[in-house]
């Protein structure tokens, strides 16, 4: 049999050593290898129990990142005639004091543009639709019946550090720099003037697939996160891609599946608390989801109706505060 190098000679005897049952002898070393197989009796008794626990929850919470990503970033080729002609995602409705500027702040930092722009008397934006990327942020001015609603987005890019440096310059304030994040992204997050919050994200060594992702994804920060699943999945069939949780039951991150789009839920803690948000989703049926919703909690903002846009749509409210505009797309006549 051919010699071994010391190299060789050091991995089969940490591998022996690591494969040997405790209490089995454990293999003899050659010159020279004594030190360092020291060091690996030592080693093979780590990690603790508590750095063990965190890397596991790390790994799931990983893991269902993984999942949810290539489900979601696969879009249909062709779009499903429910879905209005340019939504691909499920789009966060943000009403903000000073829609014009919040604007201008979309173009901006994030090369936004201008597809739908609806004025009211005196100046206000009753409605408005940006695109982003492959998908499309709705927004208006707030008022008195309609309060601004900050919300949280997950915003996939091309390059997270050039997109996070532009949201910067654009009046934008940093929450936590760009990194290599475990879960498999590059990421850095921002906060805007109106008190949104933009996780600004990348691939970072794993492959999107040829269909790429979508560009904006809500993500709900909510207490008692881990009741929102079965709630989305009774009331509006949702289909959950990924999920992670700790050992006691927070949902440490989940993306489940609306119709063919998705968003993101996990438990708010610390600085990031609940921001009940607005979200448009175009579903197969929007009254039949509007009776599941409520029967399985919801309430009632606005019935099934046509809308001189194209969509039937319905309005309601989840136990969570959330405001879900339940969309099916008829046309362009709306009948």
């Amino acid at each position: 049999m051919p010699k071994r190098s010391p190299a060789e000679e050091l991995d089969y005897a940490i591998q022996a050593m690591l494969t040997s049952p405790r209490g089995r002898p454990e293999p003899r070393s050659g010159p020279g290898l004594g030190q360092l197989l020291a060091i690996v009796r030592i080693l093979r008794e780590l990690p603790r129990p508590d750095f063990r626990q965190a890397l596991k929850l790390d790994l799931q919470r990983k893991a269902s990142m993984r999942e949810a990503v290539a489900p979601a970033a696969a879009p249909q080729a062709t779009t499903p005639s429910f879905v209005r002609p340019g939504f691909n995602n499920i789009a966060p409705y943000i009403l903000v004091n000073g829609a014009g500027r919040f604007i201008d702040f979309l173009r901006s930092a994030f090369e936004g543009s201008e597809r739908l722009l609806v004025p009211k008397s005196g100046g206000s934006i009753m409605h408005a639709e940006v695109g982003i990327g492959n998908s499309v942020i709705e927004l208006a001015d707030a008022n008195d019946q309609h309060p601004p609603r900050p919300s949280a987005i997950h915003l996939y890019v091309e390059s997270a550090d050039a997109t996070y440096a532009r949201a910067l310059r654009a009046g934008a304030t940093s929450v936590y720099p760009v990194a290599d994040q475990f879960w498999g992204d590059r990421q850095g997050c921002v906060k805007d003037q109106f008190g949104n919050i933009w996780y600004i994200a990348m691939p970072n060594g794993w492959d999107p697939g040829p269909e790429g992702l979508r560009s904006v994804q809500p993500f709900l920060h909510l207490r008692d996160a881990h009741k929102m699943i079965p709630f989305v999945e009774a009331a509006f069939g949702a289909e959950v891609l990924g999920i992670a949780k700790s050992p006691e039951g927070t949902l440490l991150h989940s993306t489940v599946k609306i119709g063919i789009a998705t968003l993101e839920i996990n438990e708010a803690q610390g600085e990031v608390q609940p921001t009940p948000g607005y979200l448009h989703v175009y579903v197969p049926d929007a009254d039949a989801l509007y009776e599941k919703a409520l029967h399985a909690g919801a309430t009632s903002v606005e019935p099934p109706t046509n809308k001189l846009y194209g969509d039937r749509s319905a309005t309601v409210k989840d136990p969570f505060g959330n405001t879900w505009f339940l969309a099916t797309y008829l046309g362009q006549s709306g009948t």
